[in-house]
Protein backbone atom coordinates (compact mmCIF):
# COMPACT_ATOMS: atom_id res chain seq x y z
CA UNK A 1 0.00 0.00 0.00
CA UNK A 2 1.37 3.44 -1.15
CA UNK A 3 0.80 6.47 1.33
CA UNK A 4 0.99 9.96 -1.23
CA UNK A 5 2.89 12.57 0.77
CA UNK A 6 0.27 15.28 1.88
CA UNK A 7 -3.15 12.80 1.60
CA UNK A 8 -5.40 14.02 3.20
CA UNK A 9 -7.24 11.29 5.75
CA UNK A 10 -11.21 11.58 5.19
CA UNK A 11 -12.76 10.35 8.37
CA UNK A 12 -15.27 7.83 6.88
CA UNK A 13 -16.07 3.77 6.97
CA UNK A 14 -15.84 3.62 3.31
CA UNK A 15 -12.15 5.35 3.11
CA UNK A 16 -9.19 3.01 3.95
CA UNK A 17 -6.37 3.94 6.50
CA UNK A 18 -3.36 4.08 5.41
CA UNK A 19 -1.40 1.36 7.47
CA UNK A 20 -2.82 -1.94 8.35
CA UNK A 21 -0.68 -1.88 11.65
CA UNK A 22 2.68 -1.02 13.46
CA UNK A 23 4.29 -3.43 12.11
CA UNK A 24 3.45 -2.57 8.29
CA UNK A 25 4.54 0.75 8.99
CA UNK A 26 8.16 -0.69 9.97
CA UNK A 27 8.16 -2.65 6.53
CA UNK A 28 7.23 0.56 4.70
CA UNK A 29 9.91 2.48 6.37
CA UNK A 30 12.42 -0.70 5.46
CA UNK A 31 11.56 0.08 1.79
CA UNK A 32 12.29 3.75 1.69
CA UNK A 33 15.58 3.25 3.85
CA UNK A 34 16.89 0.08 1.75
CA UNK A 35 20.44 1.95 1.52
CA UNK A 36 21.04 1.12 4.65
CA UNK A 37 20.84 -2.77 4.28
CA UNK A 38 22.79 -4.96 6.05
CA UNK A 39 25.26 -1.99 7.24
CA UNK A 40 27.26 -2.84 10.19
CA UNK A 41 27.33 0.41 11.44
CA UNK A 42 24.06 1.33 11.43
CA UNK A 43 21.40 0.95 14.92
CA UNK A 44 17.70 1.13 14.89
CA UNK A 45 16.34 3.39 18.05
CA UNK A 46 12.94 2.56 18.59
CA UNK A 47 10.49 5.09 21.15
CA UNK A 48 8.80 2.61 23.66
CA UNK A 49 5.91 1.78 23.54
CA UNK A 50 4.35 2.16 20.39
CA UNK A 51 7.83 2.77 18.23
CA UNK A 52 8.89 -0.48 18.97
CA UNK A 53 6.70 -3.02 16.88
CA UNK A 54 7.67 -0.21 13.72
CA UNK A 55 11.65 -0.34 14.65
CA UNK A 56 10.94 -4.23 15.22
CA UNK A 57 9.91 -4.61 11.65
CA UNK A 58 12.41 -2.20 10.06
CA UNK A 59 15.23 -3.28 11.95
CA UNK A 60 13.66 -6.53 10.51
CA UNK A 61 13.85 -5.29 7.09
CA UNK A 62 17.25 -3.88 7.18
CA UNK A 63 18.82 -6.67 8.95
CA UNK A 64 20.13 -4.39 11.72
CA UNK A 65 20.52 -4.23 15.62
CA UNK A 66 16.83 -2.94 17.35
CA UNK A 67 17.56 -0.89 20.88
CA UNK A 68 15.20 1.14 23.14
CA UNK A 69 15.28 4.25 23.29
CA UNK A 70 13.51 6.08 26.28
CA UNK A 71 11.91 8.86 26.03
CA UNK A 72 8.52 10.50 27.91
CA UNK A 73 6.35 12.81 26.82
CA UNK A 74 5.85 15.38 29.49
CA UNK A 75 2.06 15.91 28.29
CA UNK A 76 -0.36 18.75 29.53
CA UNK A 77 -2.48 17.35 32.03
CA UNK A 78 -5.94 18.25 30.72
CA UNK A 79 -4.84 17.36 27.78
CA UNK A 80 -2.56 14.12 27.51
CA UNK A 81 -1.67 13.99 23.75
CA UNK A 82 -0.39 17.70 23.62
CA UNK A 83 3.36 17.61 24.61
CA UNK A 84 4.48 20.55 26.81
CA UNK A 85 8.02 18.91 26.64
CA UNK A 86 9.85 15.84 26.99
CA UNK A 87 12.73 13.71 29.34
CA UNK A 88 15.16 11.14 27.99
CA UNK A 89 17.25 9.03 29.35
CA UNK A 90 20.46 10.19 31.03
CA UNK A 91 18.20 13.39 32.55
CA UNK A 92 18.01 15.19 29.27
CA UNK A 93 14.86 17.40 29.33
CA UNK A 94 13.55 19.56 26.01
CA UNK A 95 10.41 22.45 27.82
CA UNK A 96 8.07 23.29 24.37
CA UNK A 97 7.46 27.42 26.07
CA UNK A 98 5.85 27.70 23.29
CA UNK A 99 3.13 25.40 24.50
CA UNK A 100 3.61 26.84 27.98
CA UNK A 101 3.38 29.65 27.58
CA UNK A 102 0.43 30.00 25.23
CA UNK A 103 -1.76 28.18 27.85
CA UNK A 104 -0.18 29.70 31.05
CA UNK A 105 1.02 26.31 32.49
CA UNK A 106 2.45 26.90 36.02
CA UNK A 107 6.02 25.28 36.30
CA UNK A 108 5.11 23.58 39.42
CA UNK A 109 2.49 21.59 36.75
CA UNK A 110 5.91 21.40 34.56
CA UNK A 111 8.05 20.14 37.02
CA UNK A 112 5.16 17.71 38.75
CA UNK A 113 5.06 16.20 35.16
CA UNK A 114 9.10 15.77 35.19
CA UNK A 115 9.32 13.88 38.68
CA UNK A 116 6.37 11.73 37.51
CA UNK A 117 7.61 10.69 34.03
CA UNK A 118 11.34 10.49 35.50
CA UNK A 119 10.01 7.48 37.61
CA UNK A 120 8.49 5.89 34.66
CA UNK A 121 11.31 6.11 32.68
CA UNK A 122 13.45 4.60 34.76
CA UNK A 123 11.20 2.29 35.88
CA UNK A 124 11.07 1.08 31.94
CA UNK A 125 15.06 1.42 31.41
CA UNK A 126 15.10 -1.57 33.77
CA UNK A 127 12.73 -3.53 32.63
CA UNK A 128 13.23 -3.07 28.70
CA UNK A 129 17.36 -3.28 29.52
CA UNK A 130 17.68 -5.64 31.95
CA UNK A 131 20.12 -3.99 33.00
CA UNK A 132 22.67 -3.74 29.92
CA UNK A 133 23.49 -0.03 29.39
CA UNK A 134 22.55 1.01 25.20
CA UNK A 135 25.83 0.08 22.94
CA UNK A 136 27.86 2.59 21.99
CA UNK A 137 26.59 4.76 19.35
CA UNK A 138 30.31 6.31 18.61
CA UNK A 139 30.66 6.57 14.43
CA UNK A 140 27.19 3.95 14.31
CA UNK A 141 24.30 5.66 12.09
CA UNK A 142 21.31 5.85 14.35
CA UNK A 143 17.87 5.25 12.83
CA UNK A 144 15.34 7.18 15.54
CA UNK A 145 11.56 5.24 14.93
CA UNK A 146 8.12 5.84 16.41
CA UNK A 147 5.02 4.99 15.20
CA UNK A 148 4.05 8.88 14.57
CA UNK A 149 4.72 12.68 15.60
CA UNK A 150 2.32 15.14 16.64
CA UNK A 151 3.79 17.72 18.09
CA UNK A 152 7.31 16.45 17.49
CA UNK A 153 9.30 17.39 21.03
CA UNK A 154 9.68 13.59 21.73
CA UNK A 155 11.28 12.72 18.49
CA UNK A 156 12.98 16.18 18.64
CA UNK A 157 14.62 15.02 21.86
CA UNK A 158 15.61 11.83 21.15
CA UNK A 159 17.65 12.91 18.02
CA UNK A 160 19.70 15.62 20.23
CA UNK A 161 20.63 13.12 22.53
CA UNK A 162 21.46 10.63 20.04
CA UNK A 163 24.01 13.28 18.58
CA UNK A 164 25.41 14.00 22.03
CA UNK A 165 25.93 10.14 22.73
CA UNK A 166 28.12 10.36 19.40
CA UNK A 167 26.19 9.19 16.85
CA UNK A 168 28.27 10.35 13.11
CA UNK A 169 24.54 10.62 11.90
CA UNK A 170 20.79 10.46 12.95
CA UNK A 171 17.73 9.77 10.69
CA UNK A 172 14.32 10.31 12.09
CA UNK A 173 12.19 7.42 10.13
CA UNK A 174 8.83 8.24 11.00
CA UNK A 175 5.53 6.93 9.43
CA UNK A 176 3.29 9.66 9.71
CA UNK A 177 3.36 13.58 11.21
CA UNK A 178 1.82 16.94 10.80
CA UNK A 179 4.05 19.24 7.95
CA UNK A 180 5.01 21.40 10.93
CA UNK A 181 6.75 18.78 13.05
CA UNK A 182 8.45 17.07 9.95
CA UNK A 183 9.95 20.91 8.92
CA UNK A 184 11.12 21.03 12.89
CA UNK A 185 13.13 17.47 12.90
CA UNK A 186 14.60 18.21 10.00
CA UNK A 187 16.24 21.42 11.39
CA UNK A 188 17.82 18.98 14.40
CA UNK A 189 18.18 15.33 12.26
CA UNK A 190 20.42 14.51 9.45
CA UNK A 191 17.82 13.19 7.80
CA UNK A 192 13.97 12.78 8.22
CA UNK A 193 12.06 10.01 6.54
CA UNK A 194 8.43 10.62 7.01
CA UNK A 195 5.83 8.45 4.90
CA UNK A 196 2.62 10.67 5.20
CA UNK A 197 2.09 14.42 5.98
CA UNK A 198 -1.41 14.94 6.37
CA UNK A 199 -2.01 18.96 6.19
CA UNK A 200 -5.25 17.92 8.60
CA UNK A 201 -3.84 15.85 12.14
CA UNK A 202 -5.72 15.46 14.60
CA UNK A 203 -4.32 11.89 16.16
CA UNK A 204 -1.63 9.60 14.95
CA UNK A 205 -3.76 6.80 15.91
CA UNK A 206 -6.40 8.00 13.22
CA UNK A 207 -3.64 6.78 10.38
CA UNK A 208 -4.01 3.08 11.99
CA UNK A 209 -6.20 0.74 11.19
CA UNK A 210 -5.12 -1.31 14.30
CA UNK A 211 -3.86 0.93 16.78
CA UNK A 212 -4.22 -1.25 20.50
CA UNK A 213 -2.37 0.13 23.54
CA UNK A 214 0.93 -1.90 24.25
CA UNK A 215 1.99 -3.36 26.98
CA UNK A 216 5.27 -4.33 29.09
CA UNK A 217 5.09 -7.67 27.84
CA UNK A 218 4.60 -7.33 24.37
CA UNK A 219 7.09 -4.53 24.30
CA UNK A 220 9.65 -7.20 26.16
CA UNK A 221 9.01 -9.67 23.45
CA UNK A 222 9.56 -8.28 20.62
CA UNK A 223 12.77 -6.71 21.70
CA UNK A 224 13.81 -10.32 22.92
CA UNK A 225 13.38 -11.68 19.71
CA UNK A 226 15.21 -8.98 17.86
CA UNK A 227 18.25 -10.27 20.18
CA UNK A 228 17.49 -13.68 19.53
CA UNK A 229 17.73 -13.07 15.60
CA UNK A 230 20.68 -11.00 15.82
CA UNK A 231 22.46 -13.76 17.89
CA UNK A 232 21.29 -16.30 15.15
CA UNK A 233 22.70 -14.26 12.04
CA UNK A 234 25.80 -13.95 14.31
CA UNK A 235 26.21 -17.54 15.11
CA UNK A 236 25.69 -18.30 11.04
Amino acid sequence: MKVRKGWNMVRMSTVPLPFRDRSEAGRMLGERLGRYLNRSDVVVLALPRGGIPVGAALAKALNCELHAFLVRKLGVPWQPELAMGALASGGMRLINHAVVGTLRIPETVVEAAVHREAQELARRDRLYRRGRPLPSLCDKIAIVTDDGVATGSSMMLAVQAIRQMGAVSVVAAIPVAPPGAVAQLRQVANEVVCLAEPEEFAAVGEWYQDFHQLDDHEVCRLLDRNQDAGRQSMIA
